[in-house]
């Protein structure tokens, strides 16, 4: 199941991941992203421990090759597995098990890397990864849903339709954006009304919160309503 993109921006330093499968949830178990440390796509048959270790382990400042080695390594199920991931450095790695269902593959490129299974065949990530690459300049959620609808419309996963998620940090444990459809006809149109529906109030209240630089953040409410009412929020 599944094709995502894991991805830097070395212009704002925002990383995330986007996915999207003919499968139940796939935000709650594929994405794994913390700053300082990198992001971790687990997928095909999920081992989710390939993203709960995997990002420990880069946060130890363990380079992407020997992260996903080391958790190759230990996994007899590795053949079954499919893991991209990216390092603090921007370094990528990716695994593709002989056993993942046909189409399956991945891609590294620069900034980014696209992987996928149970696919309609390999135009999928290919699709997928230029149209991300041809959106550089927007923000990085606006180019992971052009990247998922691009390869939506290459055939995506081969069964159908369900899930996607898109989660995006930039220097906060906490995500900038963090929105996931878990059931749905056409998880990617509701994945982009949701994205639009957050820049009407929460990309706007998302500013005023704590940081590890400012940990109270803005708690003047006036402040923080005047930033609404000026950007037109309902």
């Amino acid at each position: 199941m599944t094709w995502s993109v894991v991805a830097r921006d070395p212009a704002t330093g925002e990383i995330g991941i986007a996915v999207a499968t003919r499968f139940f949830a796939v935000g709650a178990l594929c994405p794994y992203v913390r700053p300082g440390a990198g992001a971790v796509a687990t997928q095909a048959l999920i081992n989710p421990y390939h993203g709960i270790d995997g990002i420990d382990l880069l946060a130890r400042g363990m380079p992407a090759e020997e992260t996903l080695a080391a958790l190759l390594a230990r996994d007899a199920g590795r053949d079954v597995r499919q893991v991209h991931l990216m390092d603090a450095a921007g370094r990528f790695a990716a695994h593709t098990g002989k056993g993942c269902v046909d189409w399956a593959g991945h891609l590294i490129a620069d900034g980014f890397s696209v992987a996928g299974n149970m696919l309609a065949g390999r135009q999928v990530i290919e699709a997928t990864a230029k149209a991300f690459e041809a959106s550089r300049g927007k923000p990085l959620a606006e180019r992971f849903l052009d990247a998922l609808d691009a390869g939506d419309a290459a055939g995506g996963d081969k069964r159908g339709r369900q899930s996607a998620a898109i989660r995006v940090h930039s220097g906060d444990e906490y995500p900038d954006l963090d929105m996931r459809v878990d059931d749905h006809e056409l998880p990617l149109v509701e994945l982009r009304r949701l994205y639009a529906k957050s820049k009407e109030r929460f990309a706007i209240f998302r500013r005023f919160l704590a940081t590890r630089a400012d940990i109270a953040g803005t708690y003047d409410r006036s402040k923080i309503d005047a930033a609404l009412a000026a950007a037109g929020a309902k």
